[in-house]
């Protein structure tokens, strides 16, 4: 049984797990435990998928919002084992009530998750900019 919760706090390793097993490890700073820590800081909108028989955190939703306008889904990681079987799916729609209603939520895919994304529903905007990290 999965179970799908909005949490204050997220233990640094917790992280990292999650991140290691879900593959999306290849595209964060894995390696910069101080920043990974920093990111874990500053987010206010964390959901969680926990494997109850196994009492392990799964799947994780990092997300800085506003709760009124808009809401940045910045991580959406799912252990690779239990990819397929709507975790990913229900950790938005968790993350997407918490932040509430009236707000946008935007988030930016790696090519491989694009069908992911546009199989839920999410629309992909031609109006969208940003400013690369520099690392």
């Amino acid at each position: 049984m999965i179970e799908i919760y909005q949490v204050d706090k997220l233990e640094l390793s917790v992280f990292e797990a999650v991140l290691n097993s879900s593959g999306l490890a290849e595209r964060r700073p894995i390696q910069d435990r101080e920043r990974l820590q920093r990111m874990l800081d500053n987010s206010n909108l964390i959901v969680v998928a926990k494997d109850i028989k196994i009492d392990r955190i799964i799947g994780i939703s990092r997300a800085i919002t506003d709760y009124s306008y808009c809401c940045y889904l910045s991580d959406l990681a799912v252990d690779r084992a239990y990819q397929g079987n709507g975790i990913g799916r229900r950790l938005i729609e968790k993350t997407r009530e918490a932040a509430g209603s009236e707000t946008m939520c935007l988030l930016l895919s790696s090519p491989d998750a694009v069908p992911f994304y546009k199989g839920i529903g999410m629309s992909q905007p031609d109006n969208a900019f940003l400013f690369k990290r520099d690392h």
